[in-house]
């Protein structure tokens, strides 16, 4: 009978929640900026953890700036892993402390495509519903 909220699971929830805190409070590279950390995965024998992440930024509407955000986000943390690793290691009780990789989540992104695009099929679908011509009042057809 499989564990329906296995250990893997729970370790990887507590390092999301980890991580959250060590990049908003201990972290202090400009290049970070605003992150949020939306998953991780570990593996089964707890080698390697894939954290997500997601930035937070006003200038998000330029895609070069935009790309550069992220790029730079990517490097800082990948290049602060050790750093992190070795803060997490303090918090949590495990015989070794995953590796960490950190990786871009472009899912925020493409569902704000994909909100967008319903958006727009659905106006489009309402003004082709609505007729050109209106039809004659009642006191027109009398005369």
């Amino acid at each position: 009978m499989a564990k329906e909220f296995s250990r893997t699971r729970r370790v990887a929830d507590q390092i999301q929640r980890h991580m959250a805190e060590l990049i908003q409070m201990e972290l202090g590279d400009p290049r970070v900026g605003m992150v949020t950390v939306t998953g991780v995965d570990v593996t089964h024998e707890f080698e390697r953890a894939r954290v997500y992440f997601t930035v937070l930024d006003e200038n998000l509407a330029d895609k070069e700036q935009a790309k550069k955000s992220v790029e730079n986000s990517t490097l800082a943390l990948n290049n602060a892993a050790g750093y992190l690793r070795t803060a997490l290691a303090r918090r949590l009780k495990l015989r070794s402390t995953p590796q960490l990789v950190f990786i871009y989540d472009s899912s925020m992104e493409y569902g704000n495509r994909l909100t967008d695009l319903i958006k727009q099929s659905g106006t489009s679908s309402v003004e082709a519903d609505e007729p050109t011509n209106k039809p004659a009042s009642p006191e027109s057809e009398k005369s």
